[in-house]
């Protein structure tokens, strides 16, 4: 809190964190497609839309935030966010001085009683008495996210610019089912050192990149209300069940059990 009292706000009136507020809560409802351009902020920032998705970008990648799930965002990150439908959204800024909170950016899962925190706490006033009902909730948010589960939503982006050509191509047509020695003859390099440098630069294979950019683009399409056998063939799979099959080795669970089960999928 500032020195007359007052709670502390950014340039564009969010409120921040302190001492006696270690958690505040900011509401905001965004148009499909909006975009939240680059910035940073001193708070630690959890992200989470109660209706709609997001998909976060920094410097290390992207991150895509489907239903149940939210992003936690360390202090000064630079990100920006894409509003993929109609988004309802609900943050948290937190005190980065707090110890045991997480370390890096990435997706956790929001459990019920977590929604119920966010969505509450999102609409409350900043200046709460920290000894009071609100600041025992903001403990309970705290214990919360100390050992926060992650979800496995995060797609790093190559900086090579022959990678970023193939990204871009993959980006708008996720079913585009070319090798890499194809892509190869495309951007001007070998297959041998296109795969060396996707390696390097994202950790991963090609094959897994490819199907990580396609999961992050399911999901994006699910959660807009499209049906799975839509889904699967435009993110480049030959059928439902194999589509189907992917998703629940990567995230444990049928789309339609992943999204909540929130209406029918298929």
């Amino acid at each position: 809190m500032s020195r007359n009292g007052q709670i502390r706000r950014d340039a564009i009136g969010r409120p921040l964190p302190d001492a006696g507020h270690p958690v505040v809560g900011y509401a905001r409802d965004y148009p499909k497609g909006h975009v939240v351009v680059w910035h940073s902020h001193d708070p630690a920032q959890l992200l989470y839309a109660a209706s709609g998705l997001l998909r976060v970008e920094t410097e290390a990648g992207l991150w895509v935030v489907p239903p149940h799930r939210a992003v936690w965002i360390p202090a000064s990150m630079a990100h920006q966010v894409r509003m993929t439908g109609a988004v309802e959204m609900r943050t948290l800024y937190v005190d980065a001085g707090l110890p045991g909170l997480p370390d890096g950016c990435r997706v956790i899962a929001v459990s019920p009683l977590l929604r119920e925190l966010i969505v509450t706490f999102a609409v409350l006033a900043p200046d709460y008495p920290p000894d009071g009902p609100v600041g025992r909730l903001a403990t309970v948010i705290l214990d919360q996210l100390r050992a926060p589960a992650s979800a496995p939503l995060h797609l790093p982006l190559p900086r090579d610019a022959r990678l970023r050509r193939v990204a871009a191509g993959l980006f708008a047509d996720p079913s585009d089912r070319r090798s890499l020695r194809a892509w190869a003859s495309t951007v001007g390099a070998s297959a041998r050192t296109l795969a060396r440098l996707f390696e390097v630069e994202t950790g991963m294979g090609f094959a897994a990149w490819r199907q990580q950019l396609r999961l992050h683009e399911a999901l994006a399409r699910l959660t807009a209300g499209e049906a799975v056998t839509s889904v699967a063939f435009a993110v480049g799979y030959d059928s439902p069940s194999a589509f189907i099959a992917m998703f629940r080795k990567a995230l444990g669970s049928s789309p339609q059990r992943y999204l909540g089960g929130q209406r029918s999928l298929v």
